[in-house]
């Protein structure tokens, strides 16, 4: 068997109304991800497993999922396919807490083809989520990009442009003065490699609540930045990202008709939505529902805090 075919496939049957693309986009930084993309209609998927490398492809096909992995790592990677597609969403009670709204219930209607993923990893997201601090979407992505194409190595599987994300041990070696031409202050270098060293243990966290208490613990990462990990890592559709730079005034102003709103606010406004909260907001930004602006337009930035 060549590398340009699958090592291992499987097929997955969504729920009528699944969302392909919408569903997975959390996996892809930007349609120009170096790890992460569609091609085609198919969305490819670079990462790290215990067996080894592996890239797996999802292909919708006549309402049906086909999920191909290639790599030493196939078998790994298609075994957890439909978590990773978002299949595995567990929307139990949702129904009736989005009620509580006229807005959710329509979105939670109008969505209902959107699933969160679950990949089970927290380093790759992680890497990602630190380059987000404090910072605009356009400079997170150049900082991100550039990291992973200095590590450099090709992805198994039949995309030539598709790179693996760069290896824990190898990001904790890496000096600070690497990442500053990427745009990477000491600060969010330093907390990367922190992290990075770290990797193994923040792997075996037992669940969403576990990981956060791991990484909160580690130097320059609060709740903003363990939020935003867990929300992919494992699935969890409660993680609400406190010290976000949007979305407290989105969520005053969807829900209450509030052009601003500070984290308590946002807070007190999610609480009848205990449990999905962070899907709730992940509904309104699906919609493209945001707060009225006022003055001049500042820049569009990534969720800013950590």
């Amino acid at each position: 068997m060549t590398d340009t075919e699958p090592a291992a496939t499987r097929v997955l049957r969504p729920p009528v109304g699944y969302r392909l693309a919408a569903s997975v986009r959390a996996l892809t930084f930007t349609p120009y991800d170096p790890c992460a993309r569609f091609v085609g209609g198919t969305f490819w998927w670079a990462t790290r497993t215990p067996d080894g490398p592996a890239t797996l492809a999802l292909r919708p096909s006549a309402g049906e999922l086909l999920a191909e992995g290639y790599g030493p790592g196939a078998e790994h990677v298609v075994a957890r396919a439909d978590a990773i597609a978002g299949l595995h969403d567990d929307l139990t009670g949702f129904a009736e807490l989005a009620g509580a709204h006229p807005l959710v219930a329509r979105l939670a209607r109008e969505h209902r083809g959107l699933r969160m993923p679950r990949t089970g990893q927290v380093f790759p997201r992680l890497l990602r989520v630190v380059f987000e601090q404090k910072v605009t979407v356009k400079e997170a992505y150049r900082a991100y990009a550039a990291t992973v194409r200095h590590f450099r190595e090709p992805a198994p599987g039949p995309s030539p442009s598709l790179l693996l994300p760069p290896e824990a041990a190898a990001v904790a070696a890496t000096p600070y003065w690497v990442f500053h031409p990427f745009g990477v202050e000491q600060r969010r270098a330093d907390t990367l490699r922190r992290a990075a060293a770290l990797a193994d243990r923040l792997e075996r966290s037992a669940d969403a609540a576990d990981a956060t208490r791991r990484l909160t613990a580690i130097g320059g990462i609060g709740p903003w930045t363990a939020a935003e990990v867990v929300r992919v890592a494992y699935g969890d559709p409660d993680a609400v990202s406190v010290g976000d730079y949007h979305v407290p005034n989105t969520v005053a102003w969807a829900l209450a008709g509030e052009p601003r709103g500070d984290d308590a606010r946002m807070l007190a406004l999610l609480e009848p939505f205990r449990g999905h909260r962070g899907r709730v907001c992940l509904l309104l930004g699906a919609a493209g529902i945001g707060a009225p602006k006022y003055g001049p337009r500042a820049p569009i930035r990534s969720f800013a805090r950590y």
